[in-house]
C-alpha cells in the first residue's frame, strides 16, 4: 500500500471519528436544550400537583369540621331535649304523688276539726297536729300550696262552685264556704277548690 493511500485512509478515519465527536456534542447539546425546556414545565406541573393535593386536603378538612359541628349541635339540642323531657317525667311523677298525699292531709284535717276542745292537749292529739304540721311543712317545700278560698272572688282556673247560698256576709260571686281544700304545685292547679259561692 502506498503511502498516499495509507494518508488517505488515515484522513478518512481521522474524519470519521471527528464527525463522530460533533455528533456527540450536538445530541449533549440537544438533550441538555430539551431537558432545560423541560425542566420548568415539569417544575409547574409538580406545583400544580401539589396546590390541588392542598386544595383536596381543606376541603376534607373543612367537610369533616362541618360535619362534627353539626354533630355537636345535634347532641346538644339532644341534651336539652332529654333534660326537658326529664323535667316533665319529675313533674308528672311528682304531682301524681302529690295527689295519692292530698286525701291523708284531708283526713288529718277532718280528725282534728272534730276534736273536742278538751281532748286538745291528749298525747295522742298532739302528735297527729305534730305530724299534720309536719306534712304541711314538707308539703311547702315542695312548692305545694293551699288555694286561697273564703272570701275571695271567684276565680274557675283555681275554685270549682258546687252550690250557691246565701250570704248577708259576702257580696254575689263571693266563696262564702269551702267544701274541700284545694293546692297548687309550682304555680300550677293539683285540685281546685270546691267551694260554695254568694248567689
Amino acid at each position: 500500500m502506498s503511502d498516499l493511500a495509507a494518508k488517505k485512509k488515515t484522513k478518512t478515519k481521522a474524519e470519521e471519528v471527528q464527525n463522530e465527536k460533533e455528533m456527540t456534542e450536538e445530541t449533549a447539546e440537544t438533550t441538555a436544550e430539551t431537558t432545560e425546556g423541560e425542566a420548568p414545565g415539569d417544575s409547574e406541573a409538580a406545583e400544580n400537583t401539589e396546590e390541588t393535593v392542598k386544595d383536596k386536603t381543606q376541603e376534607k378538612i373543612d367537610e369533616l369540621e362541618d360535619k362534627v359541628k353539626r354533630q355537636l349541635a345535634e347532641f346538644e339540642n339532644f341534651r336539652k331535649r332529654t333534660e326537658k323531657e326529664k323535667a316533665t317525667m319529675f313533674e308528672a311523677g311528682a304531682k301524681s304523688v302529690i295527689e295519692k298525699i292530698l286525701p291523708i292531709i284531708d283526713n288529718f284535717e277532718r280528725g282534728l276539726a272534730t276534736t273536742k276542745e278538751e281532748d286538745k292537749t291528749n298525747p295522742h292529739v298532739e302528735g297527729m297536729n305534730m305530724i299534720y304540721k309536719q306534712l304541711m311543712t314538707e308539703l311547702d317545700k315542695l312548692e305545694v300550696k293551699p288555694i286561697e278560698a273564703v272570701g275571695q272572688e271567684f276565680n274557675p282556673d283555681f275554685h270549682n262552685a258546687i252550690m250557691q247560698v246565701e250570704s248577708d256576709e259576702y257580696e254575689s260571686g263571693i266563696i262564702a264556704q269551702e267544701l274541700l281544700k284545694g293546692y297548687t304545685y309550682r304555680d300550677s292547679v293539683i285540685r281546685h277548690s270546691m267551694v260554695a259561692v254568694v248567689s
